[in-house]
């Protein structure tokens, strides 16, 4: 009769977590960020409001300190002429990702622990961990770079030299800083070799290959339209679908138009520099102001850009701001007036 007993034959362990009517921690999450869950998290029961209670504590504590300690350090030492520093650059580099990483991070975070979930949607996810990552990197080679140098100072001595990677330099026409692209230590020509390849050249390629793709991927789209459409005897297949596609199209052509003119508005400066690193010409202070002028006029191409091209940016414009759709139907207006003032003169003339 003893082998007969119900229940397990010899002691099993406790687990740390207990299912509370079959409940997960993921089930608390909105819809629209479940496909971001893993499936590994359903096994796991939901945690009790006393440790989302305890978190947001913890994290409120540590914010409030590391804001206000970041804080000092940035402005002591970016305001005290004696501490600016080549050196204490990357102590201000340090505190400053430290300090973006609980300002960013810790309020979502306190927020969420109070709905005990996310509540900010999928792109907020991302672009929350993506500020943690940026911060974390920046924080870690801040201090790999503090090591360097102290390592520079204190082991090589008076032999070592600065710790810098190249420099910025007034340009030509004394009004501006740029690149130092006239010095040729093997530090300035390769910072202007590394810079123009990821900077420049990469995304270069990379869009050439993109749009190389893009082109006969809407190439063979219309032409399997202009076949179905003779197969069935229509002028046209435009449907919703073809006109979302169509749509699409238009916006990488928005896209392609403003990457062009980035590439014109940043190639003469990247020519500059090409001809103060070979030495193949001589550059003027003229030629350096025309330069920068080409790249900096770079940031006023994209609204004017999509302010004409994009029908929808143009809707929300005038929607937000009605006085401009105003003055617009008021200079159509003005137009059609004056046209008809002249359609009305000719035919009088012609009655006469």
């Amino acid at each position: 009769m003893a082998n007969s007993m119900i229940g397990p034959a010899s002691p099993q362990p406790l687990t740390w977590t207990v299912s509370v009517a079959n409940l997960t921690v993921v089930d608390r999450v909105p819809a629209e960020i479940l496909h971001l869950v893993d499936t590994y998290w359903y096994q796991f029961a939901p945690l009790e409001t006393k440790w989302h209670a305890a978190l947001a504590t913890a994290v409120g504590l540590l914010a409030l300190i590391s804001i206000v300690g970041n804080g000092c350090v940035i402005f002591i030492f970016s305001s005290t002429k004696s501490l600016r520093t080549p050196s204490n650059l990357m102590v201000i580099n340090l505190a400053f990702a430290d300090f973006m990483m609980m300002f960013t991070m810790a309020p979502p975070l306190i927020v969420n622990s109070y709905h005990e979930t996310w509540i900010f949607g999928a792109l907020m996810c991302e672009i929350y961990g993506m500020f943690g990552s940026l911060s974390g990197c920046v924080s870690i080679w801040s201090m790999t770079m503090i090591a360097y140098d102290r390592y520079n100072v204190i082991v090589k001595g008076l032999s070592g030299k600065p710790l810098t990677y190249a420099g910025y330099v007034p340009e030509g026409n004394m009004s501006a800083c740029g690149t130092d692209y006239l010095s040729k230590d093997w530090i300035s020509v390769s910072y202007i070799y590394a810079y123009s390849v990821f900077v420049y050249w990469l995304p270069l390629f990379l869009i050439i290959y993109c749009y190389t793709y893009i082109l006969q991927a809407v190439s063979a789209h219309e032409r399997n339209m202009r076949e179905q459409a003779k197969k069935m005897n229509v002028a046209s297949l435009r449907s919703s679908d073809a006109s979302k596609t169509n749509a699409e199209i238009k916006l990488a052509k928005i896209a392609l138009v403003t990457i062009t003119l980035w590439f014109m508005a940043w190639t003469p400066y990247l020519v500059i520099n090409y001809a103060g690193i070979f030495g193949t010409g001589e550059i003027s202070p003229l030629q350096t102001i025309w330069g920068s002028v080409f790249a900096k006029a770079n940031s006023v191409y994209n609204p004017i850009v999509y302010g004409i091209s994009h029908p929808k940016y143009r809707a929300a414009l005038y929607k937000r701001f009605p006085s401009l759709e105003c003055g617009k139907k008021k200079a159509a207006g003005e137009q059609e007036s004056v046209a008809s003032g002249i359609t009305t003169a000719v035919e009088q003339t012609c009655e006469t």
